[in-house]
């Protein structure tokens, strides 16, 4: 996937606007329909500030990985941005609910390596 794909996506996910963006980030609305459209790639600091505003990694956002690790940094992604946008409380609770989850896997293992 390159850059203006994964632009459009996260914009897609955030459900805003191209203009939006734009507007938060004092970017041109232009420029980043140039993004999107894959006819231009932001400088470096630009992509930085892009990132940041989705709370993601310039690697996530230039689709910048080693190929055995794949499948698991996107995830790993996609964990951090819902994780970012949740409030104080839901992240306590999915924190919970995670440890739980890892407490009912280790026990399962456990019990299963012991049959």
């Amino acid at each position: 996937m390159v850059f203006g794909d994964i632009l459009r996506n996260l914009i897609e996910e955030k459900c805003i606007t191209q203009k939006e963006l734009g507007n938060q980030l004092n970017i041109a609305p232009s420029t980043i329909g140039n993004y999107v459209r894959n006819l231009r790639e932001p400088d470096y600091q630009t992509l930085k500030q892009i990132a940041s505003y989705f709370n993601v990694s310039t690697d996530y956002l230039l689709d910048y990985h080693c190929e055995e690790v794949i499948a698991e940094n996107h995830r790993e992604d996609e964990l951090l941005r819902i994780f970012r946008a949740l409030s104080d409380q839901q992240k306590d609770f999915y924190l919970a609910q995670g440890k739980l989850f890892l407490a009912q896997s280790f026990g399962e293992n456990k019990s299963n390596s012991k049959e």
